[in-house]
């Protein structure tokens, strides 16, 4: 009984996960994690609100996708979903 469980599933279910441009499908996605020099809590305020919003205008600009942004006071989480034409 224990037969390959993908063959179980549509098609669509397993694609919807990838990304395709012209020659590819891809799935590249990481979790990048930014932290204050000696762990200062300075990403306070309109710190947080700016760099906020550069990360954001930095993955519009490489067409990258934002899974996930958290600013926190002493480190940045981001998971996001890049095209492999960008190098990291």
């Amino acid at each position: 009984m224990g037969g390959n469980v993908l063959m179980a599933l549509p098609i669509f279910v397993i694609m919807s996960k990838y990304k395709k441009l012209s020659h590819v499908i891809y799935k590249c996605d990481y979790h990048i994690v930014w932290v204050t020099k000696y762990r200062l809590r300075i990403l306070t305020g309109t710190i947080r609100d700016l760099v906020d919003s550069d990360i954001r205008m930095l993955c519009e600009w490489k067409k990258s996708e934002i899974i996930e942004l958290n600013v926190q006071d002493d480190h940045i989480h981001l998971v996001v979903s890049v095209p492999p034409k960008v190098s990291i």
